[in-house]
């Protein structure tokens, strides 16, 4: 009985929080945005104004969602993420951007250009100056390399989807070409979620009847250079992609 009323109000507290996610998305570009555009500044500061608001937007809602119930989360080494530049994580939940961004300031996002037309979306990635995937990957390394300059963090998921469970873990190659021509090292991100929920095989309302616990670990840079020197950056980018898709499995413990 207790264990029925537990669940319950987790999923009525999931409902809410997703509620609340969506609200936020349509009243971002009516009220935050405009604010943002008449505040003195470039637009390099309008961008990190953006930032920071998701960043602290995206904190109330995990932290929200852990007072309500609904997740428990831990992070090892955190402070590992203050001077990093390329974040790669691999992605179990839908959760995992949200948790990444809350975590690190100024962060900066390759996203899928369908996301730009969602009228929840639009407005957080605008005022943010996050860089749209429209499958031209010149266009991300451009973006890569200019958010760099602009200090950024920018966090991608090699896997370019979240993982389905039961699958192997599969790497493209397009994260690998961002370090290469961008020559920047890697901050690895290591993300598991038990027991297994909003993967892209659930819908939200498809909660576990245990509550979820997030456990993320910071691991210490890999360093590219090795890639780079000497070598054809297709070449870098192929053996790049495979040296990090066995650091991955191995590091969350997933056969070879």
């Amino acid at each position: 009985m207790i264990d029925n009323i537990k669940y319950s109000w987790r999923w009525l507290a999931t409902a809410f929080s997703f509620f609340s996610f969506g609200l936020g998305g349509i009243l971002i570009p009516i009220i935050v945005v405009p604010i943002l555009y008449l505040l003195p500044g470039d637009n390099l500061k309008r961008e990190q104004r953006g930032q920071k608001f998701i960043h602290l937007s995206f904190r109330f809602f995990i932290n929200m969602m852990r007072f309500m119930g609904v997740l428990t989360y831990e992070v090892a080494d955190i402070e590992r993420l203050k001077d990093a530049q390329l974040i790669l994580a691999n992605h179990p939940s839908l959760l995992d951007v949200v948790f990444l961004i809350s975590f690190v300031p100024n962060a900066n996002c390759v996203v899928k250009s369908k996301l730009v037309n969602n009228p929840v979306m639009m407005g957080p990635l605008k005022a943010a100056g996050y860089i749209v995937n429209d499958e031209a990957a010149g266009d991300v390394i451009t973006g890569a390399a200019e958010a760099f300059k602009k200090g950024n963090a920018l966090i991608v998921f090699p896997e370019g989807t979240r993982t389905t469970p039961s699958e192997p873990l599969r790497l493209r190659r397009g994260a690998a070409n961002i370090a290469i021509r961008t020559e920047v090292d890697i901050t690895p991100v290591l993300i598991e979620c038990v027991p297994t929920t909003l993967t892209k095989a659930d819908r939200w309302y498809q909660i576990p009847y245990k509550r979820m616990h997030f456990r993320i670990q910071v691991k210490e840079k890999i360093e590219t250079g090795k890639y780079i020197e000497n070598i054809n950056p297709t070449k870098g980018a192929r053996m790049l992609t495979d040296d990090l898709g066995h650091y991955f499995k191995q590091e969350l413990g997933l056969d070879e």
